[in-house]
């Protein structure tokens, strides 16, 4: 899956809301972006992330909704997005508010 790459690091997010109806047909890169940071490797990398699913049955497009240490939010419409390009997003923004990271990657 999308988490072969690299492992996910949390650690500059506070909380994420996926939001989904499961009965829709574009929720699959939803699930498995929620699978994702929900595993035990991604949510040991911050265990002050809280990862909440809302599961709905009202149509509801797939949305994540990513609250990050200093405030500031993402939101993705999982419905157009692959899986790649949602963990690829949240890794881009955390890369970016984490300074250890960004010595990491220079290495």
């Amino acid at each position: 899956m999308a988490a072969s790459r690299g492992a996910v690091v949390l650690k500059t997010v506070k909380k994420i809301t996926v939001q989904f109806c499961p009965f829709e047909s574009n929720v699959r890169s939803t699930r498995e972006f929620l699978i994702v940071v929900g595993s035990e490797k991604a949510r040991a990398t911050n265990m002050n992330c809280e990862v909440i699913p809302e599961v709905k049955h009202d149509r509801t497009e797939p949305t994540i909704d990513i609250t990050f240490l200093d405030g500031e939010r993402l939101l993705m419409k999982g419905s157009r997005l692959t899986t790649q390009e949602l963990l690829s997003a949240l890794q881009t923004r955390c890369s970016a508010k984490d300074p250890q990271a960004k010595a990491g990657d220079k290495k």
